[in-house]
């Protein structure tokens, strides 16, 4: 039963490998239009340019390319995949993006912290080795160093931090004395004025006892 499943699986992938590659579609390359105006969608006119070729996905399946107007994106296409039925001649949207080309600038590859961290560490011991064996110094790990440096730095940030906290705190000691000595002044100053309207309103009123005694006499 297995080899008769091998058989058929291999005989399946020769007459895959027989059959003709798709070719364009008619209709579709003839869909500039349609495309530029899916295009149109997602990025501004200005920074789509002209067609720059097709790619065949599939049967009655292809990409149209554009150039690129945008910039800082040297060698990336404007990409719009379309698609028909085989009984009609509507175009369908698939897809549109912006695809790198073969001479576009890309990013590297992604390798994982674990990875980069295991290739430093093999770098470093290659250093060491190759120090001690010249009998020179063991070369200092750069990182562990700014560590030491940032750390030193922190220290020094803590104590001005300090410093400065310990002096506003004394300012405000100084300010919240001038403030109780300028209040018991205006204190003072109250009781003065107090007193003095007491003066003056008995002195008032004796003046006015004396006046009304001397109206009854006559």
């Amino acid at each position: 039963m297995s080899d008769e499943v091998q058989a058929t699986d291999a005989a399946a992938e020769a007459s895959a490998s027989e059959s003709p590659a798709p070719v364009a579609d008619d209709v579709l390359l003839k869909a500039v239009d349609v495309a530029r105006a899916a295009l149109a969608e997602i990025t501004p006119a200005a920074t789509i340019g002209a067609p720059a070729g097709h790619l065949v996905e599939g049967e009655r399946v292809l990409s149209l390319l554009f150039e690129n107007r945008l910039p800082g994106y040297p060698g990336w296409f404007w990409t719009v995949s379309l698609s028909r039925e085989a009984d009609s001649d509507a175009v369908n949207v698939l897809e549109a993006e912006l695809m790198p080309g073969d001479d576009a600038l890309l990013a590297p590859d992604w390798v994982p912290w674990a990875d980069r961290l295991a290739e430093y560490q093999a770098q470093k011991k290659a250093e060491r080795e190759a120090a001690a064996a010249a009998g020179e110094p063991e070369p200092e790990d750069e990182f562990v160093a700014d560590d030491a440096d940032e750390s030193d730095e922190d220290e020094d940030g803590d104590e001005l931090d300090s410093d400065d906290e310990l002096d506003e705190s004394d300012d405000e000691d100084d300010d919240s004395d001038d403030l109780e000595v300028a209040d018991l002044h205006d204190f003072d100053d109250e009781e003065d004025d107090a007193e003095v309207d007491d003066f003056e309103s008995s002195e008032l009123q004796g003046a006015e006892a004396a006046a009304l005694a001397s109206d009854e006499e006559e």
